[in-house]
């Protein structure tokens, strides 16, 4: 069975760094892109992040451009989001997604949709 698992949150101050972790089980991801979303009590779920199959291909959200860093180890069947420069507005749950993409290697879907399979969720709260 396809199940993803998010670890790696907590509460941090302003400023402050976390490193998210969405590991894999009951598949590989190689042929998978996946994705990091997070959402906010009261807001619709957003897209903060992707990665290619290869790895060789990343997208980030405006918001999160030069502070998060997404990468995989396709060896650990594990994906992680290096979050940095923290701000009470990235207070979410973060949740991670995977895509099948086939041999597309540096393919990353712009459409939830178009992830199919979902974490848990794990809550990152920013506060001083």
């Amino acid at each position: 069975q396809l199940q993803l698992v998010e670890s790696g949150g907590g509460l941090v101050q302003p400023g402050g760094s976390l490193r998210l972790s969405c590991a894999a089980s009951g598949f590989t991801l190689d042929y998978y892109a996946i994705g990091w979303f997070r959402q906010a009590p009261g807001k619709e779920r957003e897209g903060v992040s992707c990665i290619s199959s290869s790895g060789g291909s990343t997208k980030y959200a405006e918001f999160v451009k030069g502070r998060f860093t997404i990468s995989r180890d396709n060896a650990k069947n594990t994906v992680y989001l290096q979050m940095n420069s923290l701000k009470p507005e990235d207070t979410a749950i973060y949740y991670c997604a995977a895509a099948p993409v086939g041999d597309s290697g540096s393919y990353c879907p712009s459409r939830k949709a178009d992830f199919g399979s979902w974490g848990q969720g794990t809550q990152v709260t920013v506060s001083s």
